[in-house]
């Protein structure tokens, strides 16, 4: 699976986006897709995590009500649309893939990874 997420840009506070991520290679609709951010100077960190079938979220409690994940399988894409947006969620966002059923927050689960995106709201 080859991933490219998209999207990233310069915000203000309170504002919106939406990151993609297209996604080619093997069939798509068999992957959990999740989102992870890493700010400068931390560890790379999970944000939201979707099933297969789009049915089943996850997300850290820091971005529950603000953002939300989604899948288009018929395009193979992912998106992350994040709306009041803070200071704090200023990050390189990076989409990734794992081969199973099963969602989970934990980086090292996740095989394949996009290049990252960068997000970043202004005060």
């Amino acid at each position: 699976v080859q991933l490219q997420a998209s999207g990233g840009g310069l915000v203000q506070a309170g504002g919106s986006l939406r990151l993609s991520c297209a996604a080619s290679g093997r069939t798509f609709s068999w992957y959990v897709m999740g989102w992870f951010r890493q700010a400068p100077g931390k560890e790379r960190e999970f944000v939201a995590a979707i099933s297969g079938s789009g049915g089943s979220t996850k997300y850290v409690d820091s971005v529950k009500g603000r953002f939300a994940i989604s899948r288009d399988s018929t395009k193979n894409m992912l998106y992350l649309q994040m709306n009041s947006l803070k200071p704090e969620d200023t990050a390189v966002y990076y989409c990734a893939a794992r081969s199973s059923t099963a969602l989970t927050t934990t980086l090292s689960q996740y095989a394949y990874w996009g290049q990252g995106t960068l997000v970043t709201v202004s005060s």
